[in-house]
């Protein structure tokens, strides 16, 4: 572009769509997770249990959701073209918030009860991401994004409003995050630096949404974790975006799935980029990923770094262990304002994600809690050097210099390009 699974699923047929892409014979896994239909009359959707005809616009909305999250019915609102079209000023430049590959982001503004367009600054804010051209991968992720979030509710995953198929687009209408993406905090230019309590709080967030895919009853495999993958409130709270590529985990006391390599290369595992072996434990491995970019504030790939460090893990990793060589890595912009320790236990926790057998990876859970523990880690203010600050080396000055950069994302075995840094 989510865990617990009851006996419903949300489920899309091509021939719900205006303009049909070629035709293809379903997959085994596509037969196993299942797509009915979605009741093509405007707003509505059916209730997969009777095919009871729902409201949407007073159903989408998620009230008082605990943070443990929950599985609900699938209710979202379809939208026509027209509505969208009207709730972004026919897609403006100017309501542009991203784009990236073949996706592009634009905010509007719908009734908070009915969801129908509405002015500019009325109603609530939302996030329409555009998908253009149609093509079959392209319908395959956005029913896979349908699906998945349509059926979860979690404080720490972007709340999915409704969709809209039609003139050979595709659209998908969320809750607008107003801080956009932990990537273009970390990494573009001109952007204020996150404080080390507010980079932590953001790996907690993401980690409990992580955890709470792995966890139920039917684990799910987001498979495509990253920076741009994890958006911001105005409060700095985080939730996982973009679930085009989840898959449900294995089933039948298998150890993993087998699915063609997707993703974004230097977050994806090297099990999986060398067999297409997915693990539920190859998540892991891009949390430990995105968790070291947020303590050096360096890209997981950055071609303009000197040679033997374009690869972020490759050339850091050795440095997780050493207290003297970790605190050369940090982020300069955090200005030595983090605990010493909490910045060890951190490493630490990296260097576990990144273990290259998936078997000796902690779980989301044990992480999850690790890193609460690492937060109660105060800094002690007699320790705490007040005398001039530490110069960045030579490597972190490079890095500031390319923070505006796009991220570098390879196609690799059939992976898409970028997609957009919001949403």
């Amino acid at each position: 572009m989510g865990n617990c699974f009851g006996s419903t699923s949300v489920n899309i047929s091509q021939s719900q769509c205006t303009s049909k892409p070629p035709s293809r014979e379903e997959t085994d896994e596509e037969k196993r997770n299942g797509f009915e239909g979605i009741s093509p009359e405007k707003g509505k959707i059916y209730n997969n249990n009777n095919n009871t005809q729902v409201d949407a616009a007073a159903t989408a909305r998620t009230a008082d959701v605990p943070s443990s999250g929950k599985v609900v019915t699938p209710n979202l609102k379809m939208f026509t073209l027209q509505e969208l079209k009207q709730t972004t000023k026919n897609f403006r430049p100017n309501r542009m918030l991203g784009e990236g590959g073949f996706e592009q982001v634009f905010k509007g503004w719908v009734d908070e009860k009915t969801y129908g367009p509405t002015k500019a600054g009325t109603g609530i804010a939302v996030a329409v991401k555009k998908s253009n051209p149609y093509s079959p991968q392209e319908l395959e992720e956005w029913r896979a994004e349908v699906k998945f979030l349509g059926k979860f509710s979690h404080p720490n995953l972007v709340k999915l409003i409704g969709y809209c198929c039609e003139d050979k687009q595709l659209f998908l209408v969320y809750e607008y995050m107003a801080k956009g993406s932990l990537e273009n905090h970390l990494f573009r230019r001109g952007a204020e630096p996150l404080a080390w309590n507010i980079r932590l709080k953001i790996a907690i967030d993401a980690a409990k949404g992580l955890n709470f895919l792995h966890s139920s009853e039917k684990s799910v495999i987001y498979r495509d974790f990253k920076a741009s993958n994890i958006l911001l409130d105005g409060a700095y709270n985080a939730k996982l975006s973009n679930f085009g590529l989840a898959k449900f985990g294995p089933i039948n006391g298998n150890s993993h799935i087998t699915t063609r390599v997707m993703g974004t290369y230097g977050y994806a595992a090297p099990e999986y980029i060398a067999t297409g072996h997915l693990y539920v434990k190859s998540d892991v491995y891009g949390f430990g990923v995105v968790l070291l970019e947020m303590l050096t504030g360096l890209r997981a790939l950055d071609q303009d770094r000197p040679t033997g460090e374009v690869n972020l893990v490759e050339w850091a990793v050795a440095s997780l262990e050493n207290k003297k060589r970790l605190k050369k890595i940090m982020d300069p912009r955090l200005n030595n304002k983090y605990p010493m320790e909490a910045a060890i236990q951190a490493a630490k926790i990296i260097k576990q994600c990144l273990q290259s057998d998936p078997k000796n990876r902690p779980s989301m859970d044990k992480i999850l809690e690790t890193l609460e523990q690492v937060n109660a880690i105060q800094e002690n203010p007699k320790k705490k050097s007040c005398s001039t600050k530490t110069k960045p080396n030579n490597t972190q000055k490079q890095q500031q210099d390319h923070h505006h950069r796009s991220p570098l994302h390879y196609k690799h075995n059939g992976t898409r390009e970028a997609r957009p840094g919001h949403y």
